[in-house]
């Protein structure tokens, strides 16, 4: 498994960072266990996906500089029907036509995408804030 698929994990969550993903640093927390909906989550997955997702935020401040994180969860794409969590950075210079739920118009990147070995590079660094 590519590094940048396995940033960090523990009992109940991975993160990896997305994939054909324009945005450099786009963070996906992802259940260990397949559910879809968030009604399904055990009472430790729930106490943990909170603290989960402000560890996220800060390091992806820390490594990427970015001004805030957003934080969503669909399950409805093809193929992604199953609970998960976008923590994406969103940088000071990223265009207004990009920001808040118009990020997702950076998913399905093709030709734009992060290159792997970038992915791999924050990986490291977002592992080393996170601790592992």
């Amino acid at each position: 498994m590519p590094r940048y698929q396995r940033i960090a994990v523990d009992e109940h969550w991975r993160v990896a960072h997305a994939v054909d993903c324009a945005l450099p640093g786009w963070l996906v927390l992802l259940p260990r266990r397949h559910l879809e909906s968030m009604a399904e989550l055990t009472g430790a997955e729930a106490a943990s996906l909170g603290v989960w997702q402000v560890r996220l935020a800060r390091a992806l401040e820390v490594v990427t500089g970015c001004r805030k994180a957003y934080v969503a969860q669909f399950g409805e794409a093809e193929g992604f029907a199953h609970v998960h969590f976008h923590v994406v950075p969103r940088a000071e210079e990223l265009p207004v036509e990009w920001r808040g739920p118009r990020v997702f118009g950076l998913l399905g990147a093709g030709g734009r995408a992060v290159p792997a070995e970038r992915m791999d590079e924050l990986a490291g660094r977002l592992a080393e804030v996170l601790g592992g």
